[in-house]
């Protein structure tokens, strides 16, 4: 691990294949999660991800999607195992929603993991008991975050 990151929006089709690694290694190798599971109708060229790179490896990743007007979904949060503890979650999550507010959104949605509300919590979301989340492999919990002030 040389520790000299860089993050990147994902553009192109081989940058997009680093946040597919990610994923591939960190939750379906890890949890079994078969490759229809892991990639929904979502992933593709349609949906933005980030990508954190060390030197040229990727490690950290996160995707961010339309879910309704003015809202925007955060998902996939993904860290190799090696790299967990370096604030690298924290890091994708930040870049996911500059990204989103510059494309005019005012609230992100995010589905979480039961075991990691106090991740989210701790950038700024909060738990919404009126909304469900969905996962197929998890328990999860829907979060949100208004972010430019704005509210829907």
């Amino acid at each position: 691990m040389s520790m000299a990151f860089q993050i990147i929006r994902a553009k192109k089709e081989y940058e997009r294949a680093g946040a597919y690694y990610v994923r591939i290694q960190a939750m379906a190798k890890q949890y079994g999660i078969n490759l229809r599971e892991e990639f929904d109708d979502i992933d593709g060229a349609g949906c933005h991800y980030i990508v954190v790179l060390d030197d040229d490896f990727p490690v950290a990743t996160c995707r961010w999607f339309e879910t309704a007007h003015g809202v925007a979904e955060i998902g996939r949060v993904v860290v190799l195992p090696e790299y967990r503890g370096k604030r690298l979650g924290e890091w994708v999550v930040t870049e996911a929603e500059k990204w989103i507010a510059e494309a005019g959104y005012g609230k992100i949605a995010i589905s979480s993991r039961e075991e990691v509300v106090g991740f989210y919590e701790k950038l700024g979301y909060s738990y919404n008991h009126m909304f469900s989340a969905h996962s197929h492999t998890f328990r999860c919990v829907y979060m949100e975050k208004y972010i430019t002030g704005q509210t829907l």
